[in-house]
């Protein structure tokens, strides 16, 4: 963000982008996952079974992302002004002298003159969720790409 801009706020367009790409991503793998590990008898094998975990492991983290991305969405100027007012109270708020965003992680802040940056808007649960499903759903594929690895060398 640049100083003549401080109350500059998330880039609109990405914002839609990433909010249409999850708003479609999370339905798609949720329902793959849930197709996977219905999985009966024959067809269900452990690597069935781990495909499932880990497109609900996606479904999850692209999920709780999208739903910061909705907070975001909704945040024109006046509930900025207000989600900054909530956070700051009456005496802080005299002092607020721009805002801060980022995508990654997902954040909105109201920065006051000391420097100080608070968080608004966004709940404080989403990003270490989005973190922590994140890491689970790259270790998950990484093992299943390991597995599957294994598992041609075995036929071949």
């Amino acid at each position: 963000m640049s100083g003549d801009a401080p109350y500059e706020s998330h880039n609109p367009v990405l914002l839609l982008l990433l909010l249409l790409t999850g708003v479609i991503a999370t339905p798609w793998l949720a329902v793959r996952a849930g197709l996977l590990l219905a999985r009966t008898g024959a067809r269900r094998t452990r690597r069935t079974l781990l495909k499932g975990a880990v497109a609900l492991a996606w479904a999850g983290m692209i999920g709780m992302y999208t739903w910061g991305l909705l907070h975001l969405f909704f945040l024109d100027e006046s509930n900025q002004a207000k989600a900054c007012q909530e956070t700051l109270g009456p005496e802080k708020i005299k002092n607020l002298n721009g805002y801060e965003s980022s995508f990654v992680p997902l954040r909105f802040g109201c920065r006051t003159e000391s420097g100080r940056t608070y968080e608004a808007a966004i709940p404080g649960y989403v990003n270490p969720v989005t973190g922590l499903l994140g890491v689970t759903s790259i270790v998950l594929t990484g093992y299943a790409i390991r597995s599957d690895k294994k598992l041609e060398e075995t036929t071949t």
